[in-house]
């Protein structure tokens, strides 16, 4: 077996491990390229199937019998006798098989023993063709009544029996020697062709109970796999039930963790970041040093970045768990982008990027959270600015869809983002190859949070960009969350 195919741990690697196992046994268990379960499907059928049939196997017995009266009781009953004595290993063998429940293991042995039975149950009707020609035993019956006596008891057992291989040589192989006899010895043309006539019938009987087996192997082959099907499908069900009762104990294990360090960072971090800014400003004296100084500015921008690292990774991880609650109110899209412009325009002026605004006049307001939507516009600005070269150029546009929503537009002329890159550095803590490159590396959780915060307000986020003809990050919200003002009623008369 090929460990190297198969997955490592897990219910799947059970299942596929299960199933080499049983395709292994199978074959090495099995006779004639028949599994050994399958073979058992159809001795389970072969027991049903002639205890139902031996009634009309008893009439025909009964039948030979009244034709063996008219010479005399008691080769009638003689002949009864035999039957019931032939008969009994099928019955002992059918209720020890009832009884035994047996593996698949033991298949083919319970298989050689039913053939055996058989056997036995087909040597009277040798005897009947045998006896019936032998002019001194005191009988003499018509070749008609022989004829078609043995040619109902081989359709009967051919139809019922046809689940166990072989079945009707096995039954009727001592008939098929008995009737070879009788017609090399025939003296008779008409007595000749009855005994040839049943010499075929042995065959082609054989040749319908095969069929029919075949048709049964097919119909168990196909209903055994339907059950294994069913048996991955569940084990798979309860593989992904178990997967993810574990992702969600890592997810509130993962949130207790965020909510337990954030406070254990954010007291040392707020000390940081005063005396470093104390000791940069210089508020309480003179440092003497301006390398000091400047190791100062140092602790506090980085304090700053952890700080800011900290609140994106809590934001993300509450919008993640549910419990990000939106205090929603009556919001100008207009507004907020402006202000975001405002916090952004200092920088983007050290970079010599132009920021252009393009804002649709008298937009009604939107209901929504307005620290939410600050941070989504301040995300996309920010990552605009961050990554557009030095005198780009950066186009922000508030308006209505044409779904009557509205929607904010940020698009830069920076250099784009390739096409096998998008599902990445939409990701948490992805980044692509221009913010690798970039000497502004950020957390990687910006446009997860934009796309987090622009959901809960029941829109989409959508990213457009082609590698040198800039991004454009395009945030939508639906129609219900328009607040359209309703034209005044007329007072009424």
């Amino acid at each position: 077996m090929d460990k190297t195919a198969l997955p490592r741990g897990g219910q799947g690697h059970r299942v596929e491990l299960a199933r080499t196992l049983r395709r292994t046994r199978d074959k090495l268990t099995s006779a004639g390229g028949m599994p050994p379960r399958i073979e058992l499907e159809l001795l389970r059928e072969h027991v049903d199937n002639v205890a139902a049939g031996l009634p009309f196997l008893a009439v025909l017995v009964g039948a030979a019998g009244a034709a063996f009266a008219w010479s005399a009781p008691s080769i009638m009953l003689a002949w009864l006798g035999l039957n019931l004595i032939m008969a009994l290993p099928l019955v002992l063998v059918l209720r020890a098989f009832e009884k035994a429940a047996p593996s698949i293991v033991t298949a083919f042995a319970w298989r050689r023993r039913f053939q055996m039975a058989h056997l036995a149950l087909g040597l009277p009707w040798a005897v009947l063709l045998l006896w019936g020609s032998c002019g001194s035993c005191g009988f003499q019956t018509m070749d008609a009544v022989q004829f078609a006596l043995a040619a109902s008891a081989i359709a009967t057992v051919a139809l019922v029996g046809a689940g166990l291989r072989a079945v009707v040589p096995w039954s009727f192989g001592p008939l098929l020697l008995a009737l070879a006899y009788l017609a090399a010895t025939a003296d008779d043309t008409a007595r000749f062709a009855l005994h040839g006539v049943l010499l075929a019938a042995v065959p082609f009987f054989s040749v319908v109970a095969e069929r029919l087996r075949t048709s049964k192997t097919a119909r168990v082959r196909h209903r055994t796999e339907r059950d294994q099907f069913t048996f991955e499908i569940e084990a798979a069900r309860i593989a992904s039930d178990q997967a993810r009762q574990r992702a969600e104990e890592a997810n509130l294990a993962k949130s207790q963790f965020l909510a337990t360090m954030s406070h254990e960072l954010r007291t040392p971090l707020n000390a940081i970041l005063g005396f470093s800014e104390v000791i940069s400003e210089e508020i309480l004296g003179p440092v003497g040093n301006e390398t000091y100084r400047d190791y100062a500015r140092d602790i506090h921008n980085s304090g700053q970045h952890l700080l800011d690292l900290i609140n994106e990774i809590l934001d993300l991880s509450r919008v993640e768990a549910g419990r990000y609650t939106l205090n929603e109110e009556a919001v100008s899209l207009v507004a907020i982008a402006q202000a975001a412009i405002g916090f952004v325009q200092m920088k983007a002026e050290t970079k010599r990027i132009e920021v252009r605004a393009e804002f649709e006049k008298d937009l009604p307001q939107l209901w929504g959270d307005p620290r939410s939507l600050r941070q989504v516009i301040l995300n996309l600005l920010s990552n605009a600015v961050k990554f557009t070269p030095p005198a780009g150029r950066i186009l922000v546009r508030v308006g209505w869809t044409a779904g009557g929503g509205q929607y904010v537009s940020v698009r830069d002329n920076g250099p784009g983002i390739p096409k096998e890159e998008m599902s990445l550095v939409l990701s948490s803590f992805g980044q692509g190859s221009n913010a690798i490159k970039s000497a502004e590396q950020g957390t990687g959780l910006g446009l997860p949070i934009v796309q987090a915060l622009v959901s809960l307000h029941n829109g989409t986020f959508e990213l457009n960009s082609e590698p040198g003809a800039g991004t454009e990050a395009l945030a939508t919200f639906p129609h219900a969350r328009v607040l359209e003002v309703m034209p005044a009623l007329a007072d009424l008369p």
